[in-house]
């Protein structure tokens, strides 16, 4: 049986206040998705036309149309240059456009309309600079076990990926799960303002993004616009011992709790497993958490505060904990001749600090390798945050570490110093790291990758692994 269209070009229609090119138009006819590449355009899609410097979406508005797409909304500043194409294209497709000031804040106010059709859906906002997606898959792994749930896949969390996802959300759906991500000032209010969430938590203040916003303070403002949409009867999910916690909980519209090791009364003894993972008594019964780390720890508590926040059972907060797995690149751990935690997703000092840790803490007879990637986007404060990491790896138990990246460049004097100039190497050539890994690990050792997401350090586990199929 087909599945029933998202919503009619009539709907977009009301939602949207636009211009209609060709005139004429067909309101009752179906779309069955929204999409802003038109490479994903599928029978009876909604197109949306951003604009951008490289690549503006206004130039595949025909591509669009030639491929299914039964409507497209576009730019009201882009019409003198692509207008006369883009009319000719709806014409001879018998499709329309409608034309909007800002396609943008068209796709987000759609996607508000949209999430209003759900009264009964109980909406639930993640963001942090840290921790959202496990914290969301966790959570998700938890209510799932007792009510119908959707979340935004792995982090479509942007100005454009949050409005993306909420069209997932079906009739079904109990519950909706969603991280919120941010890249500029004033991101995370547009994204509240979308979901408009019942029940939000912020996992942490950290430094991610630093370089676009220049403090952690600046950081702390813009996560607690998670909040800017309450009205008094949601609730605040707060980390216990942030440094900011206090600054959170200030003026939030709601009700407010915390999450962490001392307020969480259902929380017991807490045994790290190494890379098994760890061992959680929650509400009386061990259950183990098969991510490693502390910070994971952390993650969950959030996750359960959540889900107790939805009504979910300490059964199914237990079979949530018990059933996640890692994604790719976030605390991963991979067996073999070689054990390999790859953690190179994303990189800040936080999680480069929780990582060394964490392998640090491992019982380990072989070789401790850590090949360490640039910590990207942190603007002016970057030189500060890789000497700081430069003395956590120069007091860790590393064996050999490999550096990789402009940014690290300062890193390899400082910790050559302490390990000796033969325990570091440092490059700016993938080929060269390929080769230094390559002759430097053998059977039996630790390998941490750790770096952030431009360094691509996942690249190094086929000669790790020996695998080609790994990623």
């Amino acid at each position: 049986m087909a599945e029933s269209p998202l919503m009619s070009i009539r709907s977009v229609m009301e939602a949207l206040s636009g211009k209609i090119l060709p005139e004429a138009v067909n309101p009752q006819q179906g779309i069955s998705s929204v999409t802003i590449d038109s490479r994903n355009v599928t029978e009876g899609a909604l197109f949306v036309a951003l604009p951008g410097t490289v690549t503006d979406g206004h130039a595949y508005v025909e591509k669009a149309f030639q491929q299914g797409a039964v409507f497209a909304l576009v730019q009201e500043n882009r019409m003198e240059q692509y207008g006369a194409t883009i009319v000719a294209a709806a014409r001879g497709a018998g499709k329309n456009v409608m034309v909007v000031p800002d396609t943008l804040r068209a796709l987000q106010d759609l996607a508000r309309w949209y999430v209003d059709r759900f009264p009964h859906l109980i909406r639930v906002g993640i963001t942090g600079s840290s921790g959202k997606t496990t914290t969301k898959e966790i959570a998700a792994a938890m209510i799932r076990s007792e009510k119908v749930v959707v979340m935004n896949e792995g982090n479509l969390n942007s100005e454009t990926g949050l409005p993306l996802s909420v069209f997932s959300i079906r009739p079904e759906h109990q519950v909706g799960v969603f991280e919120l991500g941010m890249n500029r000032v004033g991101e995370i209010t547009e994204l509240a303002r979308v979901l408009r969430p019942h029940i939000a938590l912020i996992t942490n203040i950290g430094t991610a993004h630093i370089g676009k916003l220049g403090s952690q303070e600046a950081i702390a403002r813009e996560k607690k616009e998670i909040f800017s949409q309450f009205t008094g009867r949601e609730v605040a999910i707060i980390p216990e011992s942030d440094p900011f916690a206090a600054f959170l909980k200030e003026g939030v519209r709601g009700r407010i709790r915390s999450f962490g090791y001392r307020s969480m009364v259902s929380l017991g003894e807490v045994t790290p497993l190494g890379i098994e993972g760890t061992r959680i008594v929650w509400d009386g019964v061990p259950v183990i958490l098969p991510l490693p780390g502390t910070h994971n720890v952390l993650n969950a508590l959030g996750a359960a505060a959540i889900a107790q926040e939805v009504g979910i059972s300490a059964e199914g907060i237990r079979q949530g904990i018990a059933q996640v797995r890692p994604l790719f690149g976030r605390g991963e751990i991979i067996k073999g001749p070689v054990t390999i935690l790859r953690d190179c997703y994303n990189a800040n000092p936080e999680s480069m600090e929780q990582a060394v840790g964490f392998c640090d803490s491992l019982e380990w007879k072989g070789k401790r390798v850590y090949v360490i990637g640039s910590m990207l986007e942190l603007g002016e404060k970057s030189e500060e945050a890789h000497r700081q990491i430069a003395h956590v790896l120069a007091k860790s138990k590393a064996d050999r570490i490999f550096l990789f990246g402009e940014e690290t460049a300062i890193m390899e004097p400082i910790v050559a110093a302490t390990k000796g100039s033969a325990a570091v190497g440092y490059t700016t050539s993938f080929d060269e790291l390929q080769e230094k890994v390559r002759r430097s690990v053998e059977e039996g050792d630790l390998v941490l990758l750790k770096g952030s997401r431009g360094m691509a350090l996942e690249r190094l586990t086929e000669i790790l692994t020996g695998e080609k199929n790994v990623l």
